[in-house]
């Protein structure tokens, strides 16, 4: 996702870790607990959560800085976009925002940034039953071929990709 605004990304660091950790832990659930795909009609997209993607402004640093202290390697690189991660396993990905402007924590002059992706096998199979489920799709699409930005109901934009 190489556009949004700030306030419709306004999101807590601390909350999009602990949803990536929460989410890699549970996407390791045993056998007896169901799964979202198991649980889904035989008619919806199979989803994977695919990682959390932060704001920046330069891609490529942020991502030495993280790769350095977690010890994942560069698995996607653009001039705009680094995903981090293992092949087939949740990642974390920084993405350039022309006008990015650094959080102010703890002050709420300028909120935290961050937004979801999804690994689907189908994009438009994918966006046909998030638009039918309340999604929105922005004009704008960076990548439609790669990927595609939508809007929740509460218009947070999220991504789904066939890149995991």
């Amino acid at each position: 996702m190489t556009q949004n605004t700030n306030a419709k990304t306004s999101t807590s660091t601390n909350t999009a870790t602990t949803t990536a950790t929460t989410a890699t832990s549970t996407a390791s659930t045993t056998a007896t607990e169901p799964t979202a795909s198991a649980s889904a009609s035989a008619a919806s997209p199979v989803f994977r959560y695919a990682a959390v993607t932060f704001d920046c402004s330069d891609p490529a640093e942020l991502a030495r800085f993280s790769s350095a202290f977690l010890g994942l390697p560069v698995v996607f690189s653009s001039d705009h976009f680094v995903l981090l991660g293992q092949e087939g396993a949740p990642g974390l990905g920084f993405n350039r925002l022309t006008d990015y402007r650094r959080p102010t924590w703890p002050d709420p002059a300028q909120e935290k940034q961050a937004h979801l992706e999804f690994g689907v096998d189908d994009l438009d199979t994918a966006e046909a039953h998030l638009l039918s489920l309340g999604a929105e799709k922005p004009a704008h699409q960076p990548a439609p071929d790669r990927w595609r930005v939508l809007l929740d109901p509460a218009g947070h934009p999220f991504c789904i990709t066939t890149l995991v």
